[in-house]
């Protein structure tokens, strides 16, 4: 075949393949099937894709109402009790979809495994956990009504970035309420005070008795109910003696 020949035979196959972009896109350039609930779109790209620069966030939010998104569908009719979603996308920094959604089979093949980035989030709803969370039932969750934030983080949740008994081990008569040691629910702070013979004037002549004179921070010395001090004001941790005695 001649050079020219050649040069028809490509200007040709271009021609055939730019109309089939815009006549099938699907068949061309698709990664795969649609989600059944968008099939009817199927043959529609440009439904949620614009020319040349692929899907749009702003398709989508023309179907879906972001603060209706897992309430309602596009249809406005109410979705099933048991796929119900707590509204939240109108708390996101920024309404793109893409961020997390994908529609095609092939795409989606590439994301599974992802989880959600809570960095997507306005800044003032990463602490609102309660928002899209529900609570453990057990023991320690069922007495804690602080926010999860104070010992978890959305990068590790698990395990919490807690240990309690590694400030205060809660055993004997000392495994109480969280409410009783943290008040207000702050748990960043705790108090002895209120306790059996813990109250502030007692703590206070005990402590001036035995030489110590900062005694503000209970478990810097005493780390268990049975544990008799110790630490930083000269004691030998854990014996009750001073280093010197």
């Amino acid at each position: 075949m001649t050079k020219k020949g050649i040069f028809v035979v490509v200007l040709l196959s271009l021609a055939i393949i730019g109309a089939l972009l815009f006549i099938q896109p699907q068949r061309m350039i698709s990664p795969g099937k649609l989600d059944q609930a968008h099939g009817e779109l199927a043959t529609d790209c440009f439904a949620c894709h614009k020319a040349f620069t692929g899907a749009a966030p702003e398709k989508c939010i023309a179907c879906h109402a972001v603060d209706k998104i897992g309430l309602l569908t596009t249809k406005g009719v109410p979705v099933a009790a048991g796929k119900l979603r707590t509204p939240f996308h109108q708390n996101l920094a920024e309404q793109n979809c893409l961020a997390c959604h994908t529609d095609h089979a092939g795409v989606a093949s590439l994301r599974a495994g992802r989880s959600f980035s809570h960095d997507l989030l306005a800044t003032a709803m990463r602490s609102q956990c309660h928002t899209c969370h529900v609570k453990p039932d057990d023991g320690l969750h069922r007495s804690f009504t602080g926010n999860c934030s104070q010992c978890h983080s959305p990068g590790t949740w698990k395990p919490a970035s807690f240990d309690h008994s590694k400030a205060f081990l809660l055993d004997s008569d000392h495994n109480a309420t969280c409410a009783t040691c943290h008040l207000n629910n702050d748990f960043a702070k705790y108090t002895c005070y209120g306790c059996h013979e813990h109250t502030q004037a007692g703590i206070r002549t005990k402590h001036q008795h035995e030489g110590i004179g900062d005694f503000t921070n209970c478990v810097q010395c005493h780390r268990s109910a049975h544990d008799k001090g110790g630490g930083r004001e000269g004691k030998e941790h854990g014996t009750g003696k001073r280093d010197d005695d």
